[in-house]
């Protein structure tokens, strides 16, 4: 429901009437509101992450391969999150926190992988951590909706044309 939907509007009455479930039963997850939307965006990311590192870790090929699928597997993971979610998420500061500690380990992570391809000699001779940098400036326009206000491109889009670019300006 909060990935279709969203969740800054909605109240705890509205969630039990709607899971047919009691407060109690929320409460277990949650003691208020704040909470039980910090659970929710911190499942969501976890299961993301999750399912990114295992889309990279089965990509066959070297260094470009794994980069590609790493950063298009992040779009993909987006799509699972309407834009209503991806809006509330920048709008709640507890569920803005954990989307940005997660684009700045995206951007770690594809530092990494940036580097192990310069050094296979895949990648022409970046600064590795000067494109995850401006790979993080993308991702925090992404998350806080400038990028989808200036294009129109949807996140989960946005992050796979982000993908070509990124790797257009590594290859050689």
């Amino acid at each position: 429901m909060f990935l279709k939907e969203g969740f800054y509007d909605l109240t705890l009455d509205d969630l039990t009437r709607r899971l047919r479930c009691s407060k109690t039963t929320l409460y277990v997850l949650g003691g208020n509101k704040d909470q039980l939307v910090t659970a929710i965006v911190i499942r969501y990311f976890r299961e993301a992450t999750e399912f990114i590192e295992a889309r990279t870790a089965a990509a066959q090929g070297g260094p470009v391969e794994r980069i590609s699928t790493y950063v298009s597997a992040v779009g993909e993971a987006l799509h699972r999150a309407s834009p209503a979610f991806m809006d509330d998420v920048s709008r709640h500061y507890v569920a803005s926190a954990i989307y940005e500690r997660n684009a700045d380990f995206v951007a770690t992570r594809v530092s990494e992988l940036i580097a192990d391809g310069v050094k296979s000699g895949d990648f022409r001779p970046v600064h590795a951590a000067f494109v995850a940098d401006l790979l993080q400036l993308a991702i925090e326009r992404i998350q806080s909706g400038q990028l989808r206000e200036a294009t129109g491109l949807q996140d989960a889009d946005a992050f796979d044309e982000l993908s070509k670019l990124l790797l257009h300006a590594i290859t050689p």
